[in-house]
């Protein structure tokens, strides 16, 4: 199926690691154009070197998204590059384990800046472009928002925002044709998420034990998955799509674990 990207500008924040990385190479073989938006020079400069080298199209900002300014910046970029924005991939995060019991007001809101505050602020920044090209916007959320994890109450609490904001605006952008879907994950495989396992005594125990609770295939989904259905919901085949959790997780979060 062709959908329709041929030519269209998307940012793509936290775009050159991990699920980000995959949306990017995603969006290229669809000729689309990934701006990668990410704080690391050499991160960013090798997957734009990677689609270029297969073919495709990309560009990239390094900009620290924590700092209202850059994410500013990182906007300003884009059209300075290529006078248009036709779409918005809000990835950028890290899920930093910032609890309760040993939490502190500093760090909480130093991780609500890190994956939430700058949904917004790139979002808004990028939003008179987004009403003339009637884009898109995929915010990428993830499911401690719905089930909890324990010992992250930022990151939760930021999923639980993003997936508001998803709904907020799809409901305030009506009026300019612009649709807004968040695709939930649950467990990938990405070098922060190896960084997570390998915290534990026994990773690959650690590791078997989740996966055995992954009802569909017992196996973790691919960044790979997570980027088509992204791309997807960019699309105009996507078309009266709004407003919706979109969950990529191998029925991770609602299937009954009666099945396993």
């Amino acid at each position: 199926m062709d959908l329709l990207l041929s030519d269209k500008v998307i940012i793509v924040t936290g775009g050159a690691k991990g699920i980000g990385a995959a949306i990017s190479k995603t969006l290229a073989k669809e000729n689309a154009i990934p701006f990668i938006v990410g704080r690391n020079k050499s991160d960013n400069l090798a997957v734009v070197k990677e689609i270029e080298e297969t073919g495709g199209r990309a560009f990239y900002e390094t900009a620290e998204l924590i700092q209202p300014e850059e994410c500013n910046k990182a906007v300003d970029s884009v059209i300075h590059h290529y006078g248009r924005i036709d779409g918005l991939v809000n990835n950028a995060g890290v899920n930093d384990g910032i609890g309760l019991e040993k939490g502190s007001y500093e760090a909480f809101m130093i991780s609500l800046h890190r994956n939430l505050v700058h949904y917004y602020l790139v979002a808004q920044y990028a939003l008179p472009h987004l009403i003339k090209s009637k884009g898109a916007i995929v915010n990428i959320s993830s499911k401690t928002a719905e089930t909890g994890q324990g010992n992250t109450s930022a990151y939760a609490a930021a999923n639980g925002g993003r997936n508001a904001l998803t709904r907020e605006w799809a409901v305030e952008l009506l009026k300019y044709g612009i649709r807004v879907n968040a695709v939930v994950v649950a467990e990938s495989w990405t070098p922060l998420y190896e960084n997570w396992i390998n915290t534990f005594p026994d990773p690959k125990e650690k590791l078997e034990s989740i996966t055995s609770k992954i009802p569909l295939g017992k196996r973790m989904t691919t960044t790979e998955e997570i980027a088509n259905t992204v791309a997807f919901l960019l699309s105009e085949r996507s078309g009266h799509t709004t407003g919706q959790l979109v969950h990529v997780d191998g029925g991770y979060v609602h299937l009954d674990r009666a099945i396993s």
